[in-house]
């Protein structure tokens, strides 16, 4: 079936002007302010509010979950470029050992901490994974990532110093 010129050129502008960044995912509670916790695994604690003045990646993930184990080399390189970035892992696994071995041969060096009881990620209704929510520096929700996105990509790293 062939389009009318004017509609190609229509949806492709339409196409264009969509932020590559957050993958069409605007949650509910975009424009919102950011529900706050404080996760602690005993080695590290995250108390979201204490980032406030700093843009935040807040990224729920999984050793076992391979999208999130694709993810996180991009994650890490953005935390070497953007060291002015809070990127705030939160692992969903249970199994400790499991999630310290990860962290360890994989060489994590940003921020993540181990949340078995998912408290955090319920806090923002997350049941897929990854999820990543970028947070303005005011605390407020601005776009949902699902899946596992280029993060070198360069509109996303545009967007984030938008910020």
């Amino acid at each position: 079936m062939r389009f009318p010129p004017l509609i190609s050129l229509l949806a492709v502008l339409v196409l264009a002007a969509v932020p590559g960044c957050d993958r069409g995912a605007h949650p509910e509670n975009a424009g919102r302010r950011a529900p706050d916790f404080t996760v602690s695994d005993g080695k590290t604690t995250i108390h979201l509010a204490s980032y406030r003045g700093q843009v935040v990646l807040l990224n729920f993930w999984a050793t076992w979950c391979p999208p999130c184990v694709q993810e996180m080399p991009g994650l890490i390189q953005l935390h070497h470029d953007r060291p002015d970035l809070a990127i705030l892992a939160v692992s969903i696994d249970e199994d400790e050992d499991a999630y310290t071995r990860y962290i360890e041969r994989r060489h994590v060096d940003l921020t993540t901490v181990r949340d078995p009881d998912q408290s955090a990620a319920k806090l923002y209704h997350t049941e897929g994974w990854p999820e990543t929510y970028i947070i303005d520096r005011q605390g407020i929700i601005r776009r949902k990532i699902v899946g596992d996105p280029d993060w070198s990509n360069p509109e996303i790293r545009e967007y984030l110093k938008t910020l």
